[in-house]
């Protein structure tokens, strides 16, 4: 993995889901305190994440996790909301960075030259380290919203649409968390 020290990596978890908020961090690695093991958060089993979320909020140079709430995403569109977190969370970090390199095909607008780079969070190892925090800070906001809205199973699903999610759409109709603009919770028209 890529390991230069004025690169922060970028990355987002939350697209897919009809509900909850889209969550981008931002890392700077330290090129002289490697963290083993970074990789693709979806490649991660959770405990391995949430160990290497640890060891990067410790070790790294700088980070920052930054989100688009449910609204924005219905306001703006799932892009444009995620690109808002990912600005977000750059405009966070403590530290400049030269350079940003976000993981897909799409780059946010940012202060700084940005570079798109498909898989880039199992090729470059500050992207893999933003999809561990970006990853494990949604799923407990996750837990958090389930604690508030039990009867769709976030803690199960994430919000992502599985049968069990969809039913509970279906029974209980969308909470304030659900993403309006998705097709499924449109599609009610409990709106």
């Amino acid at each position: 993995m890529v390991l230069p020290a004025d690169v922060c990596g970028i990355d987002e978890a939350g697209r897919g889901p009809l509900a909850g908020p889209v969550v981008a961090a931002a890392v700077i690695l330290d090129p002289d305190d490697p963290i083993a093991g970074l990789d693709d958060s979806k490649k991660l089993t959770e405990k391995r994440r949430h160990l290497l979320a640890e060891a990067i909020r410790a070790r790294a140079l700088a980070w920052c996790v930054a989100e688009a709430s449910p609204a924005e995403i219905d306001r703006l569109n799932i892009l444009q909301a995620t690109f808002l977190a990912m600005q977000r969370a750059v405009a966070g970090l403590s530290l400049r960075p030269a350079r940003a390199v976000v993981d897909g095909n799409r780059c946010p607008r940012l202060e700084i030259p940005v570079e798109a780079v498909v898989r880039g969070d199992g090729r470059v190892a500050a992207v893999a380290a933003a999809s561990i925090l970006a990853k494990t800070v949604r799923d407990a906001r996750m837990q958090e919203l389930h604690r508030q809205y039990p009867q769709y199973g976030f803690d199960r699903h994430m919000g992502y649409p599985t049968p069990a999610h969809l039913a509970a759409l279906q029974a209980h109709g969308p909470c304030p968390v659900h993403r309006r603009s998705f097709a499924p919770v449109a599609q009610l028209n409990l709106l």
